[in-house]
């Protein structure tokens, strides 16, 4: 797997992001230099799949190259309507113990590495950086990573549409938390629709009614419905 990532290296590299890789406007707030610094990792911790995929949407829009390695069952629906660009998505469902490899290949030829599962030990982390730094990859992981440059939270998520047992998920709404290093070291916090009741990612003031529809938490745990 490796030999053939390593073959593909040079074709990805035809897209390299410039001095920053873009990101959608309502995600701009969350970063210091509104836009994802290439060479360094961004941590999303506290949420599903939905705040990754978003902050590559704009980079495979504009032409970058982006890759996703431990994503089991990616919804690659749910991807393009977050405004990816699947025909600039690398989609790895490599084995547990070989997705350090596979992403340190990947690291190597990409403009955006999307990374979820376990944190790789600490020599792989600081290899995987290495390689990332060198070849001007944006790393965004779906978990903690000790060092991350900046660090996004999920700290709450609430859908709308729902009623009483009834209805259409419409809508989500939820706060994130961002800090970091250096200059993403002052905390904020950051309202977001991700998405809005017409799929898209906007920012978010303050809990409104979407669609005539009150603003109501949907339950996690066993037996109950499960979104990213």
């Amino acid at each position: 797997m490796e030999a053939t990532l390593a073959a593909l290296a040079p074709q990805l590299q035809l897209s390299r992001p410039g001095p920053l890789v873009p990101v959608l406007p309502a995600l701009e707030e969350l970063l210091p230099e509104r836009g994802l610094r290439p060479g360094a990792v961004v941590s999303v911790t506290g949420g599903g799949t939905a705040l990754l995929l978003a902050l590559a949407a704009a980079a495979t829009s504009a032409g970058t190259w982006c890759a996703a390695v431990g994503f089991e069952g990616l919804g690659l629906l749910a991807a393009a309507e977050l405004g990816v660009d699947l025909r600039r998505l690398v989609v790895v469902e490599a084995p547990r113990e070989r997705r350090s490899d596979v992403a340190l290949a990947l690291a190597d030829g990409v403009g955006v590495l999307l990374l979820r599962g376990a944190v790789p030990s600490g020599p792989l982390r600081e290899r995987l950086a290495t390689v990332a730094r060198r070849s001007g990859c944006a790393v965004v992981v779906g978990g903690e990573w000790p060092g991350a440059r900046v660090r996004l939270r999920v700290e709450s998520r609430v859908w709308s549409g729902l009623g009483a047992g009834r209805g259409r998920l419409r809508a989500r709404r939820m706060v994130v938390v961002a800090g970091g290093r250096g200059a993403a070291a002052r905390e904020r916090r950051v309202g977001l629709w991700l998405p809005d009741d017409q799929g898209a990612v906007r920012t978010a003031e303050a809990p409104v009614l979407v669609s005539g529809a009150p603003v109501r938490p949907v339950a996690a745990g066993r037996g109950s419905l499960v979104v990213v």
